[in-house]
């Protein structure tokens, strides 16, 4: 399978978007960057061009699915987009007393991890679709095989992702388009500290980055990892969900 040559990544200017840009930049590969913190952002374009990469960066809110919208439609006519990674993500939780989610928090949430990832892979599948290649990875998590108590909207939208992956890749493999959908466990990162619980097999973003960029190049549907807790989390949701509750809150997960 071809090198991808242009790429587009969101979320850029966090530590698995940012391991992305740093292990796909060469000579001759096109990175289109977006991220919200600009002075990370700015760090990661000195080192993708020391190593040869042509690199466009953009810092809008994601939100915003009309400038979203618009932007990914011009990216996608002015260069044929090989592959996008759609990685842009937040996570909010229930509260150090188990006070619940803000609606306002819960709403920004949705709109960033779900809204705007569907907003973004519609503009860009056109041109996609015409040239019949091109490749798409969404990032969901391992949470979005059994809900977490501490994290109920960050699992609802990531379990959204994941079922929108696999509704993509079975509807675009005819027409020569690869769909993965990226199932990362604890990945090192400011985002990965803040979460609340335990974080059993953390894995570097340079680590996460390889596997990723590995399981891009098979074409694989789901790129889940690590593997000890890859396997305990499909195993909560294939058994039935009474004991999948109680295996969660004995692992540390209570709400």
């Amino acid at each position: 399978m071809n090198k991808p040559r242009c790429i587009l990544i969101t979320g850029a200017s966090g530590a698995i978007g940012g391991a992305l840009a740093r292990a796909y930049a060469a000579p001759g590969v096109t990175l289109i960057l977006h991220g919200r913190n600009q002075m990370l952002l700015d760090a990661l374009v000195l080192e993708c061009k020391q190593q040869g990469a042509n690199v466009q960066t953009y810092a809008f809110d994601l939100r915003d699915t009309a400038q979203l919208r618009q932007w990914a439609k011009q990216i996608s006519a002015e260069m044929p987009l090989d592959l996008v990674i759609a990685n842009a993500g937040m996570n909010i939780d229930i509260g150090a007393q188990g006070e619940g989610e803000p609606w306002e928090a819960t709403e920004a949430l949705l709109d960033l991890n779900v809204r705007a990832v569907l907003a973004m892979i519609e503009a860009v599948l056109p041109t996609m679709r015409a040239r019949r290649s091109g490749q798409i990875a969404l990032v969901s998590s391992l949470a979005a095989y059994f809900g977490l108590p501490v994290t109920p909207s960050y699992c609802a939208s990531k379990a959204a992702i994941k079922a929108y992956g696999e509704a993509l890749r079975g509807w675009l493999e005819p027409e020569g388009i690869r769909v993965s959908v990226i199932m990362p466990g604890y990945v090192e990162s400011p985002m990965c500290r803040d979460m609340p619980g335990p974080k059993p097999f953390l894995v570097s973003p340079e680590r996460a980055a390889m596997l990723i960029q590995n399981g891009l190049k098979k074409n694989k549907a789901r790129i889940s990892f690590p593997f000890p807790l890859n396997l305990g989390t499909w195993f909560l949701a294939v058994l039935p969900a009474g004991i999948s509750s109680r295996i969660v809150r004995w692992a540390g997960y209570r709400g």
